[in-house]
């Protein structure tokens, strides 16, 4: 149900390793890497180990131009692992560009990939048979497309960016995908709600949601859209073994401190597992038409 594009085949400079520590938090009972768990690999990995060191830092912090997420997949893999090891991350990063109706560039886009393994093992009781071996536990895609967030507003649509010298544009063409198509149901799918169904409180976002960027953190929507496994329980779906296993979310503007938001959820069964299609946008009157969602998700839960 989660597809991730294939790693791109680019020179060691646009490839990084790096360690990921976890927190107890980020492992469940049974062992297996909470999705939350994988998303700062591509801090540790991508930005600190290529970006930082790369010419790439220089061209923005020059430029002003910044590379916004856009869209993150995360994918859980197997476990057992322990918390007193930390996980390793292997990355890579492709330029890219995507076009609009009339084959003219519409966006330059900065993808990233991560692949995430760890230590096979436990944190309490007897070790699993093969401990030590590594397993992997997370895979990660990353899409961002560059703008000039700080610009006059009629200014920071990014539609070209030289790197040391490279093309103004990169050569590699990359298919955009708009914003709702993630709530498309998968192929096969059945589907548990007719209609998205609103839920029963909003989200109030805080000071405590946001980062240095000035606006409500990335990390923070996967974990509210976990929160749509209590849809699944009004189905009468048993959520005492399912763990989500992927997240496909897609960013159209962000949140802020105290924003009143309100998310919708459409559950549906896929295969031997469960799934939601989620967005989040303001929050309206009861009969009020909705406003375009800040951002929609996919979600897949299993139990193994």
């Amino acid at each position: 149900m989660i597809s991730i594009p294939d790693w791109p085949d680019v020179p060691p400079t646009q490839r990084g390793e790096g360690t990921i520590p976890l927190r107890y938090q980020d492992v469940a009972q049974d062992g297996r890497a909470r999705l939350v768990a994988l998303s700062p690999a591509v801090g540790a990995v991508v930005w600190q180990s290529v970006i930082h060191a790369s010419p790439m830092a220089r061209a923005m912090r020059d430029t002003g131009v910044v590379p916004i997420l856009s869209r993150l997949i995360l994918e859980g893999g197997g476990g057992p692992i322990s918390v007193q090891h930390p996980m390793h991350g292997r990355g890579a990063l492709e330029l890219a560009h995507s076009v609009d109706g009339n084959g003219a560039v519409s966006k330059i886009l900065l993808n990233m990939w991560v692949d995430v393994e760890a230590p096979r093992g436990r944190t309490h009781f007897p070790p699993p048979d093969g401990a030590g071996e590594p397993i992997r536990v997370g895979r990660i895609f990353a899409e961002h497309v560059f703008s000039r967030p700080f610009g006059p507003p009629g200014e920071r649509k990014v539609l070209s960016f030289s790197v040391a010298g490279g093309p103004s544009v990169p050569p590699l063409r990359y298919r955009w995908r708009e914003l709702e198509d993630v709530l498309a149901l998968p192929d096969g799918a059945s589907a548990l709600d007719g209609e998205p169904c609103p839920a029963p409180a909003p989200t109030v976002f805080s000071l405590g949601d946001t980062d240095s960027n000035q606006h409500v953190n990335s990390l923070v929507y996967p974990r509210i859209f976990e929160e749509a496994v209590r849809r699944l329980h009004e189905h009468g779906v048993s959520t005492g073994a399912i763990l989500m296993r992927g997240i496909d979310i897609a960013f159209r503007k962000p949140c802020f401190a105290g924003d009143v938001m309100r998310i919708e959820v459409r559950a549906f069964r896929w295969g031997e597992g469960f799934g939601a299609a989620v967005s989040l946008g303001p929050d309206v009157p009861p009969g009020a038409s909705r406003s375009r969602p800040h951002c929609c998700a996919r979600l897949y839960f299993s139990d193994g």
